[in-house]
């Protein structure tokens, strides 16, 4: 189970803190889905779930555990909402084999059929991949990771219906052992897949009434 515990996050730049007192707790097999306008403060809650910042109060949990910066980085991935993010300039083959020391033909072929990536060449730059596609090649490079929990931060922003259900249908199987936290201002998208809600908003984070989606108006 992760679990957020009274964290607050409070940078020396702003006047006030970007969340406040947030709590929550998902189980191994659960997606949850956080809503919140542009500007809310979901991308900050996945970078301080990733180890990327460090919360200025609180604790994040792994099996009731306190987990350091370190540990969080360790066990989470994070997928961008924009992936080239996660791209060096290297060949799609180079990127998803960069850090990966022990990385057999066998785990990097199953992890391209399960994002559905095994008809591109390894030798093609990720910039010349669709939108689509650069999704599911940066959700294949933390996959490669085996992360316990994936954070997904606005993975349906920007793309076509077909593309859009394909990936939605791939988080449904993704979510098998794992802890999904996904962030989004479009959560009825993920209605199909039965997540538990939560609200983001002022800072501030609270379950959706009868956990279902909202919708999300632009501010």
């Amino acid at each position: 189970m992760l679990s957020l515990e009274q964290v607050s996050y409070h940078p020396a730049t702003v006047p006030r803190p970007l969340l406040r007192q947030v709590s929550m707790a998902v189980h191994l097999g659960e997606i949850a889905v956080v809503a919140g306008a542009s500007g809310a403060g979901k991308s900050t809650l996945l970078e301080l779930v990733a180890g990327l910042i460090r919360p200025s109060q609180g604790r994040i949990c792994w099996q009731a555990r306190p987990m350091d910066q370190q540990q969080r980085h360790r066990r989470c991935g994070l997928v961008f909402q924009f992936p080239e993010r996660h791209f060096l300039g290297l060949t799609l083959g180079q990127e998803l084999q960069l850090g990966q020391r022990r990385l057999t033909e066998e785990r990097l072929s199953a992890v391209l059929t399960q994002v559905g990536l095994t008809h591109v060449s390894p030798k093609q730059p990720p910039e010349r991949l669709s939108g689509g596609q650069q999704r599911r090649l940066a959700l294949a490079v933390q996959l490669l990771r085996d992360p316990q929990v994936l954070l997904l931060d606005e993975p349906t922003a920007g793309l076509d219906w077909s593309v859009r259900d394909s990936l939605l249908e791939l988080l449904g199987q993704l979510r098998t052992g794992r802890v999904l936290v996904v962030v989004t201002h479009e959560p009825r998208l993920f209605a199909p897949l039965k997540p538990r809600c939560w609200q983001l908003q002022d800072g501030g984070l609270a379950p959706c009434q009868g956990n279902q989606p909202l919708t999300i108006k632009p501010v």
